[in-house]
């Protein structure tokens, strides 16, 4: 009695799904990652400080700027009642970043925070692949539901491999750049390298990735009949 008749839209969505390992992570990667927004609201506040910085030399100044550009940000996902999880995440990263500038009173600390951070996420980019568990694998799994599915396609396993070397390279570079500056005490360079390292070469590590997505060329194994 339960039993619901399938309707029109539901023929067409299984016409939809995706045939190719490349249509399949580009789908998956573009909810994992909020989306355009999504990505642009993680950066917004962190630009703000930075341009603050550099143009008034003012720590505090700098850090009011960024947090009320992430608040104003949240206040507008809350009003459209839309997922807050990318701001959130923002905030939570301004909040670190003051704490560790306001406790030396030394604006390059601001910038402490993303160095490990980047060195950290290299390093688990990077050993991920290794152990031939790339990171982007899991990005996908966690948006399907099914964890580890994924790691029984060897050609999903290639091509996920791939594309967290791409997106370890931007992190790898940032932490070779940026740390002789934190180590000589320069903010005003360290602003820069962070803009120009920032959201530049993250759209271009994602173009790279788009355009591997966009080849469509691999195709998926079967290693069960569909349900």
């Amino acid at each position: 009695m339960t039993e619901t008749t399938p309707t029109a839209a539901q023929p067409s969505a299984a016409s939809e799904a995706p045939t190719t390992v490349e249509a399949l992570v580009r789908a998956q990667l573009s909810k994992a990652l909020g989306g355009k927004r999504g990505m642009l609201e993680g950066a917004i506040p962190t630009l703000g400080f930075t341009v603050t910085w550099i143009s008034a030399h003012n720590l505090q100044l700098s850090l009011i700027v960024s947090g009320a550009l992430a608040v104003t940000a949240l206040v507008v996902r809350i009003v459209q009642r839309s997922s807050v999880q990318f701001v959130v995440n923002a905030i939570i990263g301004i909040t670190i970043a003051a704490i560790f500038a306001l406790r030396s009173g030394k604006a390059e600390d601001a910038f402490l925070p993303g160095l490990i951070y980047n060195a950290a996420y290299a390093a688990l980019l990077t050993g991920s692949v290794l152990v031939r568990w790339p990171l982007v694998g899991f990005m996908i799994g966690s948006v399907t539901g099914r964890p580890t599915e994924w790691h029984d396609d060897r050609y999903l396993v290639g091509l996920c491999s791939r594309l967290t070397l791409v997106l370890a390279a931007p992190c790898i570079l940032r932490v070779i750049v940026q740390f002789p500056l934190y180590q000589a005490g320069q903010a005003g360079w360290l602003g820069i390298a962070k803009i120009s390292l920032g959201w530049p070469l993250q759209v271009a590590a994602l173009a790279v990735m788009v355009w591997m997505l966009s080849r469509n060329a691999t195709p998926l194994e079967r290693t069960h009949p569909p349900a």
